[in-house]
């Protein structure tokens, strides 16, 4: 086994333990405040919703290359890489708006 093997398996491990941390020390911290808990939920909710309206308005067609050997990408998986890129689109869109009316309400204060 090579070094830069090694630094790659503990790259790996760390960013896996990051992960881990990052969704379960909320979830610690939230025992204290249960209505944050609901915000969260809320929020998970919402975004659920925005997926399944994106999901539904994606197009499933795949082209002919993809269908085949490597990718055997199906109607569901377009429209399923369809539907995330429509939520993303829709929260950028959302999140730009939301730093123009933000900052448009600092003007007047």
């Amino acid at each position: 086994m090579d070094t830069t093997d090694i630094f790659l398996y503990a790259g790996y491990l760390l960013v896996i333990l990051g992960a881990i941390f990052a969704l379960l020390m909320p979830l610690f911290k939230s025992f204290d405040n249960p209505k944050s808990l609901l915000k969260t939920v809320l929020g998970v909710v919402l975004i659920g919703g925005l997926f399944f309206v994106a999901f539904s308005l994606a197009d499933g067609e795949v082209a002919p290359k993809y269908a085949a050997d490597p990718f055997n990408i199906t109607e569901t998986g377009s429209k399923t890489v369809g539907g995330v890129l429509i939520t993303v689109y829709a929260l950028f869109i959302l999140a730009i708006v939301g730093i123009v009316i933000t900052e448009i309400t600092k003007l007047f204060k």
